[in-house]
């Protein structure tokens, strides 16, 4: 049953690891820490992806800041708690970490496969340049009754496609997780640099929500 419901949410990551460990939590002696992971774009860009790493699983004592990992594991989300509102917070979690002092070449810098359900309805919209974007937000179910709310943004035909679904419905879809920066304005002289993170939408399915009918029969 566990194992079946870690198939619904996927991710592979392989990069440069470009900060040291920082702490980030711990659950029953177990620590958790974060690192940041710059991983390759098609284009020359990249892409800086926030993992979260278990000491089970590597010392954090030893800085691995300018290697390489291959990380799988699952993309996850937490509220974050401020004293005015929620925020979504999002990253990597990994269950496996392979550390080289190369890039490796033959495994796809970021993959992502996830199988979830429509939160809320799609935002569909045109940027000023006429491309068309289609935001949706997925729940993605871990066991325990537990859910990741993952943000996923959608291009063209895919935009198109996704403009329509409704909430309840299952999505499966293919793509990879993308750093993205914006500025956030508070006042007109208090402006601050802030990390978006979403999935990016190569290829989707989508099942809408199956209505139970009555097994009842009257006579």
């Amino acid at each position: 049953m566990t194992e079946k419901i870690f198939e619904n949410n996927q991710v592979t990551l392989v990069g440069e690891v470009v900060t040291d460990f920082t702490f980030s939590h711990d659950v029953y002696g177990e620590g958790f820490y974060m690192i940041d992971v710059k991983a390759k774009r098609l284009s020359d860009s990249f892409d800086y992806i926030p993992v979260m790493v278990s000491d089970r699983l590597i010392s954090p004592d030893e800085s691995i800041k300018g290697k390489y990992v291959v990380v799988t594991g699952q993309f996850r989300s937490y509220n974050k708690h401020d004293e005015t509102k929620n925020r979504l917070i999002l990253s990597v979690f990994a269950r496996e970490i392979e550390v080289t002092d190369e890039e490796p070449e033959d495994i796809k810098p970021n993959y992502i496969y996830l199988d979830g359900y429509v939160c809320k309805s799609p935002i569909y919209r045109k940027t000023p340049l006429g491309r068309e974007i289609a935001d949706i937000l997925l729940a993605v179910n871990r066991p325990y009754g537990k859910s990741d709310y993952i943000p996923c943004i959608c291009w063209g035909r895919n935009a198109r496609y996704a403009e329509n679904f409704e909430v309840g419905g299952r999505v499966m879809l293919w793509g990879r997780i993308q750093s993205r920066e914006y500025q956030k304005k508070y006042s007109e002289t208090e402006i601050e640099k802030k990390i978006a993170y979403e999935v990016s939408v190569s290829k989707l399915e989508y099942e809408p929500e199956k209505i139970m009918e009555d097994m009842y029969a009257y006579t």
